[in-house]
């Protein structure tokens, strides 16, 4: 069965559940959940009841998503996300991203938990990307395209909106949130990056390092969407200055983080233009 079938037969799934069309897609990162929870009149479907739909694995992905109205806003949330490093092929990493678009979204705003690498940045902060860099070794577009879905050979020069960067920073000055602008590179994982590795990645011009993201930016990219990425940064990546780092310690710090982060992404809902 080819994707664009796999796609279809996905919304249909979806769309046997709910009549709603979501203008607007959110993909929440680690520990980043609870914002679903905050969505009114849910239609919430867990991944395993969708047709094709991979099921999150990882600890603080609730794995499902969650349909209704969010600050006046229809919204799709994928309520945990995909990794590279869970073993799925990056085509099932960014499959959500398809059936999201073909649900109706025009804009997918995508966050993660991740390491600043910054000196600038310290944990807590929120980091609005602007640009990234694709370290995973793989692309998701890698194989046979579909024009209905996108061209084969999509233009990456503005994959995170320029106008939404400024907006974003604009909306968290007036919550009297601060906020660093910076590059996000995805690697693979599942291992935390060595000290030299983090000196690499600095070099070639990242501000943070994560194992999510830019796949599914990738997709957003060809499917035409606009695009938001808020990283929170939940440790310092500095390969001077590395220090041993659990899981639960990003955790930790992307829950501390939750109440500033929730109230950024939904003044961002309420406020941006989808026109």
């Amino acid at each position: 069965m080819n994707r664009l079938t796999m796609i279809k037969e996905a919304v249909a799934s979806i769309q046997e559940k709910t009549t709603v069309q979501p203008k607007i897609g959110l993909i929440l990162g680690s520990g980043l959940g609870d914002l679903a929870n905050e969505i009114q009149n849910p239609t919430i479907i867990p991944y395993g009841e969708i047709t094709h739909f991979p099921v999150s694995t990882v600890e603080g992905h609730a794995g499902q998503l969650v349909i209704g109205e969010l600050n006046g806003q229809t919204v799709v949330a994928m309520q945990g996300r995909f990794h590279f490093y869970e073993g799925y092929p990056m085509q099932e990493v960014v499959f959500p991203v398809y059936v999201m678009k073909q649900l109706g979204i025009e804009l997918l705003l995508v966050t993660n938990a991740c390491g600043g690498m910054n000196p600038a940045f310290a944990p807590g902060d929120l980091m609005i990307i602007t640009d990234h860099i694709n370290f995973t070794g793989t692309n998701p577009l890698i194989g046979p395209n579909y024009g209905e879905l996108g061209p084969r050979f999509p233009d990456m020069s503005q994959a995170y909106t320029p106008s939404l960067v400024s907006f974003v920073e604009e909306t968290a000055k007036q919550l009297d949130i601060n906020v660093q602008k910076g590059v996000y590179v995805g690697v693979s994982g599942p291992t935390y990056m060595t000290p030299a590795e983090l000196t690499m990645l600095a070099n070639l011009g990242a501000d943070a390092v994560g194992m999510s993201t830019v796949p599914e930016v990738i997709i957003a990219s060809h499917t035409g969407l606009k695009v938001i990425g808020i990283s929170c940064i939940t440790d310092m990546a500095i390969g001077a200055e590395l220090e041993p780092l659990t899981h639960e310690q990003v955790v930790e710090v992307a829950n501390r983080t939750r109440p500033k982060f929730i109230s950024l992404v939904k003044e961002i809902v309420a406020k941006v233009k989808l026109v």
